[in-house]
């Protein structure tokens, strides 16, 4: 049940799936300040959050570009720290975006239910474009309507993508260990999929 819960997934859990989580709440929080609701409502509405196939960066923060990233865009990057993905955070989750294919497969072999919400990032955005929005529940900036209009949105996705695997280039190239540059790219691909996203939920 509400808040609408979407969960991140990257490797390490320090560079893709946390720009990602942070990157959705601020596209939440810019939604709610045109339809002038409080922003800081964002956590009742959406809960954005992450977490990586490995534990290696277990507790650690946002690698800096990537922080870089997040804070330059007008988001914020307090009280994150890495963790690793475990099954329960994907039972939990209503939709599911991953970094690239091997770890959408990652998330469907630890948890074959949750196939039908689990997607490439890249893959769920090119899609988002199938659906029609008109044929969704009521938009409203109520924790009650975000859920369902979120979680019809992502049977949608589903049935658009009629069990076609992702594309190649759906997967977010890693950026860990390269330059600031590598960093904004990735970053402006995640948003061309949160942006539309968020505004779908709160059109």
């Amino acid at each position: 049940m509400p808040p609408f819960t979407v969960l991140h997934v990257c490797m390490g859990n320090i560079c893709r799936s946390p720009m990602a989580e942070r990157l959705l709440a601020l596209a939440v929080r810019e939604r709610l300040g045109r339809l002038d609701v409080d922003p800081t409502r964002c956590d009742e509405l959406l809960h954005s959050h992450s977490a990586g196939t490995g534990g290696w960066h277990a507790g650690e923060e946002m690698n800096p570009p990537a922080a870089r990233q997040v804070l330059g865009r007008g988001g914020d990057v307090e009280g994150f720290a890495a963790r690793k993905l475990r099954s329960d955070l994907i039972d939990a989750a209503d939709l599911v975006l991953t970094a690239t294919a091997d770890q959408q497969e990652y998330v469907v072999a630890l948890r074959p239910d949750a196939a039908s919400r689990t997607f490439v990032l890249g893959e769920f955005g090119r899609l988002l474009g199938l659906v029609d929005t008109a044929a969704l529940p009521p938009a409203q900036p109520t924790p009650e309507a975000v859920y369902a209009r979120g979680a019809a949105l992502v049977e949608a996705v589903d049935a658009a993508r009629q069990g076609v695997s992702p594309l190649r280039s759906d997967d977010l190239d890693d950026p860990w260990g390269r330059g600031d540059q590598c960093f904004n790219r990735v970053a402006d691909e995640i948003e061309e999929t949160v942006h539309p996203l968020a505004s779908i939920l709160l059109p």
